[in-house]
């Protein structure tokens, strides 16, 4: 009975040593673009549209979503797991990768998010311009913490809240390349945004202007945090800590987890001369606000977005690919020019 088991894993052995030696034979894959979206309902409305039939199973990948999705055009689609850890080490695996060339590659984070009823509303596509860290910091429970401060958060090695804190970890808030910035704006304004009737319902419980508008594209800043905060005044917080790492240039709007963590991979990747930087950009639908309407509690709030009542889950996830799509299918189909850098 041992004989055919060893006869067995020499096969398989065999195998694996085999596809090794072709895979090393071949040049790498230049890829055109890698969107990379957090969990299935994020990555499912670019499949059929980008016809991302190909799998390519990459060692390191999330164990739900083990494989790239790829098309004829070398687009592909990443799926990191949710979350600060699971981003960061499934994008630094597809980096680091020796199958795939990625010098020249654009990377487009797209992801759901929170969003501020004052920047914007359910549906809203919003390009960063800055990825801020909330969750590097000091806290103080609200219940001990001085009568004086508004927040029990502050920058660490700082004495209380308004004192900017030192960029030790290096990941504390960067800053997107302008120009690529600029023209995902002007591929995507002219888009029209899905919306729903749940969604129209449910903002006009809001008083906030931007609150009331159809999903439109805009352009404000991400906060990244693996907590699920709620409520007014954290999210005066979060309006105040974007201004602060900032020095006032940022302005918050939404609110999700990941996107300093997948920032910092693709920065390791850079600094080992696989990736550029400048190729990056970062999209965020609103698929709920961060804080409660009037006569609302900040719980019933959360409660709500975390069980679907707020009607803005499909909407969101719908218009990562209407609004990025406008970005991929313009780099895919001038790549002469796109692949030298963003076109003027």
């Amino acid at each position: 009975m041992k004989i055919p088991t060893v006869a067995r894993l020499c096969a398989a052995a065999l195998a694996l040593a085999t596809t090794a030696a072709v895979q090393a034979s071949e040049p790498p894959r230049p890829l055109k673009v890698l969107i990379i979206t957090m969990f299935e309902p994020e990555a499912t409305p670019w499949i059929s549209p980008f016809a991302l039939t190909q799998a390519v199973p990459v060692p390191g990948l999330s164990q739900d979503a083990p494989a790239l999705r790829c098309n004829t055009d070398d687009v592909c689609l990443l799926t990191t797991g949710m979350g600060h850890a699971n981003a960061a080490a499934s994008t630094l695996a597809v980096t680091l990768d020796p199958r795939f060339d990625l010098r020249k590659t654009y990377f487009l984070i797209a992801g759901i998010a929170g969003i501020d009823p004052a920047q914007g509303t359910l549906g809203t596509a919003a390009w960063a311009r800055w990825l801020v860290d909330v969750g590097i910091a000091h806290e103080i429970d609200a219940r001990e913490m001085p009568p004086s401060w508004r927040t029990g958060y502050f920058g660490i090695m700082t004495r209380g809240p308004g004192e900017k804190p030192k960029f030790d970890y290096r990941t504390e808030a960067f800053r997107l390349d302008e120009a690529l910035l600029q023209k995902a704006l002007e591929l995507s304004r002219g888009v029209t945004l899905e919306d729903s009737a749940e969604a129209r319902a449910y903002r006009r419980r809001y008083r906030e202007p931007a609150a009331h508008h159809p999903p439109r594209v805009t352009q404000c800043d991400t906060l990244a945090g693996d907590t699920w905060w709620h409520g007014h005044k954290l999210g005066q917080h979060a309006r105040d800590w974007t201004r602060l790492l900032t020095d006032g240039e940022g302005v918050y709007c939404t609110t999700q987890q990941e996107d300093n963590a997948t920032y910092n991979a693709l920065a390791r990747a850079a600094a080992a001369g696989r990736v550029d930087l400048k190729r990056l950009a970062v999209l965020r639908t609103g698929s709920n606000f961060d804080r409660p309407y009037p006569g609302q509690s900040a719980y019933q709030s959360l409660m709500a977005s975390t069980q679907g009542q707020t009607g803005g889950f499909v909407p969101a996830t719908r218009n990562l690919e209407r609004a990025g799509g406008a970005l991929v299918r313009d780099i895919v189909a001038r790549w002469g020019l796109w692949q030298e850098g963003v076109p003027r």
